[in-house]
């Protein structure tokens, strides 16, 4: 592999992580998925090319995952997904294109011509699949909503968009103190959270005191994902790149609510 092909690689890997987590709807899982995908490319063979690198790597991952949730994971899928059949009953009811559809061309910003590559679907499919997923999403039913978010302007334009769509703010934190007060007096049903606060604190640690007391579904913002998709440790399964489009923050949020609901 050259220096150029795999510097394309490293660039591409923690947002291939996020589409697999996100796909999944775990951590874990969406990393190994990852992992296979990269062994099926490698043992392939095949001439990588730089320009097609990326539709590449989301069409492996999406047949690998293909298999798994259909219960047939194929010999390279199967050495790296451990117990992948057990898996495959647990998100067997996630495999449908739809979803895989709305995450691509939303979240990983394909578009429709390219999500048609990746999934091997005629492109009007993929065009009424996608209208039919956004149209899914404005009938989600609201929850109550926390930010962690220590600019004022950000914080705003998040929950303006979070209302807009039914949603009740239960509050804006700025400090890792003010985040864990507020979600002890009002629990929330979902937690968005900035990585970086105002007093120097994290929002991963905020969150994590959060998460001692109740679960609650969390999803991070920041300006910086690839520190926080590395796969080396606990990592966020649900992130969000600032600045970010209305449309991508609400499909986040419509992942995390049902990764709730299934739990």
């Amino acid at each position: 592999m050259s220096n150029e092909l795999a510097q394309d690689l490293a660039r591409h890997l923690p947002f291939l992580r996020r589409y697999a987590r996100a796909l999944s709807r775990d951590q874990q899982f969406g990393d190994h998925l990852v992992r296979a995908c990269l062994e099926h490319l490698l043992q392939s063979g095949r001439l990588l090319e730089r320009d097609r690198l990326k539709l590449e790597l989301y069409r492996s991952l999406t047949r690998i995952w293909s298999e798994v949730a259909n219960g047939q994971p194929s010999s390279d899928a199967g050495t790296t997904i451990e117990n992948a059949r057990i898996v495959a009953e647990r998100i067997a009811h996630l495999a449908g294109p739809r979803r895989q559809i709305l995450l691509l061309a939303t979240l990983e910003g394909l578009s429709p011509f390219q999500v048609a590559t990746v999934m091997d679907l005629p492109e009007e499919t993929v065009r009424s699949e996608l209208a039919a997923a956004k149209q899914e999403l404005r009938s989600q039913p609201p929850t109550r909503i926390l930010i962690i978010e220590d600019e004022p302007v950000i914080a705003l334009d998040i929950a303006r968009t979070v209302e807009d769509t039914g949603h009740t703010v239960t509050g804006i934190a700025t400090t890792h103190r003010e985040a864990v007060e507020l979600a002890r007096a009002d629990h929330p049903g979902l937690v968005l959270a900035d990585i970086q606060l105002s007093d120097d604190s994290s929002g991963i640690e905020a969150v994590k005191e959060i998460l001692s007391h109740y679960q609650v579904p969390v999803i991070f913002i920041t300006a910086f994902p690839d520190r926080l998709l590395t796969g080396e440790r606990p990592e966020p399964t649900f992130l969000i790149t600032k600045p970010f489009d209305p449309e991508i923050l609400n499909v986040a949020i419509s992942q995390a609510l049902a990764t709730a609901d299934d739990a």
